[in-house]
């Protein structure tokens, strides 16, 4: 249901609750499972029986009573039934179901979005890959993710800064300068031993090949030119890094995903971040030395102080050899955020972070109380993923030739496409695995959701079309608006109606969750609900109040599926 009509219901039934005595108890209104069990469903009478010491049935009947009685029930339902031992079922009256077509017409593209969290900042960080070689499916997961996330909280007035997390001042770089540096002296005729623990995919010899060639590259406007000496150290490293990362932006690029902000983990260190936030964990108290290292005592610190983690044992922080883990540089890192005015900071990683939050939170909360920051205790929260597995022609994909040990999100792009890449990476929830089919997101069938979904936009559209052919008036969005839709009462338009309603609870809670799939579980349900309609019912009859009634309801289908299919950063295809 619309928004309003929720609030309006809920009034309603506060309003029952008071007048039989039970005070002000929050009303929570859920969809049926069943379509035969009405449009909303209550359970308040069997939580308010401890109070009135009474059967919930009971309840039930005399709050349907008050109720019935209100000037408010019969504007906005035709029904209230009691169900089992005091479920309350509502059916909406005609008229406000009929409402949410104009209302959907009416905002258009703004349909579905709202300003609650206006003025509330959010940073979202997402993929922050080592720039050490082509990102993999793991990154794809997160870039997809991470950006129909954040377009999800922004329906609901957020702020949002996407930020991508630069690992580049770890001991991965300094393997990937030699890494190159040997591939470009084997080109050179030089007998060179590997190492094992070097990078093996091609992408290090056409690195190396394009230093030697003297071939510039431009990273984040600074355009780096090699002189083509294997044995400068310092420019091979700043090239090959240059490199990887504009190549990364690229492959980004191709699924449709883009930051406002990149973040060099080196700055921490240049900047003094990393020593202040050092400081202030010994400062706190928090700390001992053990073993000639440093530690941290996140055992120091409950749940409550945590936001619900909690760490089973104490943690390094610098090692013998005298150098940070880098979990510490991470709390640095996270205190720039919170310093940067963000009220609220989400992480999407893969699933091997579990281990890792409470160590995270434990520093964050011992450096920010000596440096007088009021942190959150669930800052940062986390998105975590699992790994997918690709299957092409019923086999299992493992290896890309480019990368030399893993499928890159390059590959996945290039043969699906980003639509579909896109839509199946965001499609199941982020914690479970699942099998990415390439054959079955590349197919021209209802099996394929992408298809499916797409099908129902360009479907309509085409309707629209042929209405045109056949010479009908298609009436404008005003004309819409000022049309009697009492013709709309049909088993399956009603279901279409109360699909398009339900659509703004779906991004709500999509966004208090942290459950981007749920948009994509939405859609299919609403296309499923249009080819249903479709297949029963026709559009472009004689009868012109019924005609124009049906084109207004599928305006309303269409303009929902494109809201719906932007968020997913999907096309919205009007021929098929």
């Amino acid at each position: 249901m619309l928004d309003q009509q929720k609030q309006a219901l809920i009034g309603l039934f506060t309003r029952a609750l008071t007048a039989i005595g039970a005070g002000s108890l929050p009303v929570t209104l859920e969809r049926p499972k069943l379509a035969e069990h009405g449009d909303v469903a209550c359970t308040v009478a069997l939580q308010s029986a401890k109070i009135l010491h009474k059967a919930p049935r009971q309840i039930a009947e005399q709050l349907v009573s008050v109720m019935k009685a209100d000037p408010e029930f019969s504007t906005l339902l035709s029904s209230a039934e009691i169900a089992g031992p005091g479920f309350i079922n509502l059916r909406l009256a005609k008229s406000a179901q009929q409402e949410i077509v104009k209302t959907v017409l009416r905002q258009g593209d703004a349909f579905g979005t709202n300003q609650s969290k206006a003025g509330q900042s959010v940073i979202v960080e997402y993929v922050s890959a080592n720039p050490t070689g082509p990102l993999h499916l793991g990154h794809a997961r997160q870039g997809a993710l991470g950006d129909v996330l954040s377009k999800i909280l922004a329906t609901q007035g957020w702020a949002v800064t996407r930020e991508y997390y630069y690992n580049d001042a770890g001991a991965q770089i300094n393997n990937l300068t030699v890494s190159v540096t040997l591939r470009g002296k084997e080109l050179l005729g030089e007998q060179i031993t590997f190492p094992e623990n070097g990078y093996h995919g091609e992408y290090i010899t056409d690195i190396a090949k394009d230093y030697i060639a003297k071939r510039p590259v431009t990273s984040s406007g600074e355009t780096i030119t090699p002189d083509g000496d294997l044995n400068n150290s310092a420019l091979v490293r700043k090239y090959a890094v240059a490199y990887l990362r504009n190549e990364q932006d690229e492959d980004l690029r191709a699924l449709g995903v883009s930051f406002d902000n990149y973040y060099l983990e080196s700055s921490l260190y240049s900047d003094g971040y990393v020593e202040e936030a050092v400081n202030a964990m010994i400062r706190s108290g928090h700390t001992y030395e053990k073993d000639n290292a440093l530690w941290l005592r996140t055992t120091d610190f409950t749940k409550e102080d945590l936001g619900g983690l909690i760490d089973d044992k104490d943690r390094v922080m610098k090692k013998q050899d005298g150098f940070y883990t880098y979990f510490v540089p991470d709390v640095a890192y996270h205190l720039t955020k919170f310093r940067r005015g963000f009220s609220r900071a989400i992480n999407i990683q893969g699933s091997d972070h579990h281990g890792t939050r409470a160590r995270l939170r434990a520093g964050i909360q011992a450096a920010a109380k000596v440096l007088g920051l009021d942190v959150p205790k669930v800052f940062p929260e986390w998105l975590l993923h699992k790994m997918l597995l690709v299957m092409k022609d019923g086999q299992e994909v493992k290896m890309s030739k480019r990368s030399g040990s893993y499928i890159t999100l390059r590959d996945l792009v290039d043969w699906v496409g980003r639509d579909a890449a896109r839509y199946f990476l965001v499609s199941r929830k982020a914690d479970a695995e699942f099998v990415f089919d390439v054959n079955l997101a590349v197919s021209k069938s209802d099996e394929n959701p992408v298809y499916y979904l797409q099908y129902a936009h360009a479907r309509i559209c085409s309707v629209f079309r042929q209405a045109t052919e056949k010479g009908f008036k298609i009436p404008s969005t005003e004309e819409m608006l000022a049309m009697d839709l009492s013709q709309l009462n049909s088993e399956k338009e009603i279901s279409l109606m109360n699909h398009l309603a339900d659509y703004s609870a779906t991004l709500s809670a999509a966004s208090e969750a942290l459950t981007p799939h749920t948009l994509c579980f939405y859609l299919r349900d609403l296309a499923a609900s249009f080819h249903a309609f479709y297949n029963e019912e026709h559009v472009l009859v004689e009868d012109e109040a019924v005609r124009n009634s049906r084109l207004a309801l599928l305006a309303a289908v269409r303009q929902v599926l494109g809201n719906g299919l932007a968020l997913l950063g999907v096309s919205a295809p009007e021929r098929m």
